[in-house]
């Protein structure tokens, strides 16, 4: 069940369903297009599609805004006659990038239609596995409205896995001066139950078009590209067959060791210069190199300055999963001080059998690393700058907020920051202790062995 909110959730639901269609052989109408004898695309087409009376897939998606401009640009775009229109609530003030619009008034206005939708598309479902959001922590809408549709489904299926893909705030492209409070309040909402919060800013996406893909004006169709690629490559294992297949719940096993420290971030290889793809070789060891450097990290941390607690490699086309195995080993192997000791074997991997177009393979990461923390301190940094003088806290305060909210939120946010430094740390003593056992360890067999 996918759930879009918000100018940039919509525009990346947009794209990602652009991407799915393609992947599943369907025209802008939801028409099945391809070989319906011989075909991969329509075994379990069911994951995201419901079938209509007049044999159209219309995707399983509720697509919703505080105002028009943006959905309206869906509908009447190329794919607008994708979506059931019964799925489409859109408000007509706005929020104003105000994230108390969106949980409280504005929003909250608008909540019942949205959950009756949701409700009307997960009866449709034979097993409900989890939801899955696009939306910004920056947007009054993507913020405030989605924190409390999040509430209110964690409440209604608590045993439901939850997948949010949140586009952070950066300082380099910002788009309201509110965003640092917007992105707090709504991180202080996802530290209730353990939703896999894939964190994505566009000053890291911007450097990968640019340093990466050669492009020399990327435009937000190329960021919402790539955030479509990773969530393609995410749900490949349940949609396509493959040797491993992994759907959400097996993520969120192998991705989340302790209740809080659910938020990770995401890469994609290969990523090539437009007119490059022949003229480097790709295979898994290739793909594996890629997707471990800092440059294709879709958040703007560098991986090295922090350690793995875990991650997961999904791989996409004719690949050997000794060699996927192989490699992962190698990895953890020669960089060992980069993953933390008390989670051996802390890679898991899927093999999926279908390519994505255009690739004979490819591979999404997703890790839960403790360098993440980076990104939330600049989040705290600006917020407490904000907060020092009491900027902009009147437009908050008028909604029916109160200002011990914001304390609270902040509060949160300080403890789930020390919470990721002392895995870190532990990890780090540990690892000593580990060291030092596993030599007295040596010494003794060296011992037993000696004549």
């Amino acid at each position: 069940m996918h759930v879009q909110l918000g100018q940039c959730g919509n525009q990346i639901g947009a794209k990602f369903w652009e991407t799915i269609c393609d992947e599943h052989s369907l025209n802008q109408r939801g028409e099945f297009i391809g070989d319906k004898e011989n075909s991969l695309c329509l075994d379990r087409i069911h994951v995201y599609f419901n079938q209509n009376q007049a044999g159209n897939y219309k995707p399983r998606a509720v697509l919703v805004d505080l105002e028009r401009p943006t959905i309206d640009s869906i509908c009447t775009g190329p794919y607008g006659h994708l979506f059931d229109p019964k799925n489409i609530s859109c408000g007509e003030g706005g929020a104003g990038s105000n994230w108390a619009k969106g949980f409280y008034s504005e929003g909250a206005e608008m909540m019942d239609r949205v959950l009756d939708q949701v409700r009307k598309e997960v009866e449709t479902c034979d097993h409900l596995q989890g939801f899955q959001f696009t939306h910004s922590l920056g947007g009054g809408t993507g913020s405030g409205m989605t924190s409390m549709l999040y509430i209110k489904l964690l409440e209604e299926y608590p045993d439901r896995v939850t997948a949010n893909y949140s586009v952070v705030p950066s300082p380099k492209v910002t788009q309201s001066a509110c965003e640092p409070y917007n992105a707090v309040l709504c991180l202080k909402q996802f530290t209730t139950g353990t939703p896999i919060s894939c964190l994505m800013d566009n000053e890291a996406l911007y450097d990968i078009c640019s340093r990466t893909m050669k492009l020399s004006t990327p435009t937000y169709g190329d960021l919402n590209n790539l955030v479509a690629s990773v969530m393609s490559g995410i749900s490949c294992g349940t949609r396509f067959p493959g040797l491993l297949n992994a759907d959400l719940r097996t993520l969120g096993v192998n991705l989340i060791p302790f209740p809080r420290l659910h938020f990770v971030m995401t890469g994609y290889a290969p990523l090539l210069a437009r007119g490059a793809a022949g003229q480097r070789a790709l295979t898994v060891p290739e793909l594996t190199q890629q997707i471990f450097d800092s440059k294709n990290m879709q958040c703007a941390v560098d991986p090295r300055h922090g350690r793995y607690l875990t991650a997961m490699a999904m791989f996409r086309g004719a690949v050997s999963t000794r060699e996927v195995e192989e490699q992962m080993f190698n990895v953890q192997k020669k960089n060992a001080s980069g993953f933390v000791p008390f989670i051996p074997n802390c890679i898991a991997t899927s093999c999926c059998d279908v390519a994505p177009r255009g690739n004979k393979m490819a591979v999404t990461f997703v890790a839960n690393n403790t360098a993440i923390k980076g990104v939330l301190q600049k989040m705290l940094s600006y917020f407490t700058a904000l907060m020092r003088r009491k900027s902009f806290l009147h437009w908050y305060t008028g909604e029916g907020m109160d200002e011990n909210e914001f304390n609270e939120a902040e509060m949160d946010l300080k403890d789930l920051l020390s919470e990721y430094i002392e895995s870190e740390n532990k990890g780090r003593e540990e690892g000593e202790v580990y060291e030092e056992e596993e030599q007295s360890y040596d010494d003794e067999s060296y011992a037993e062995q000696s004549p």
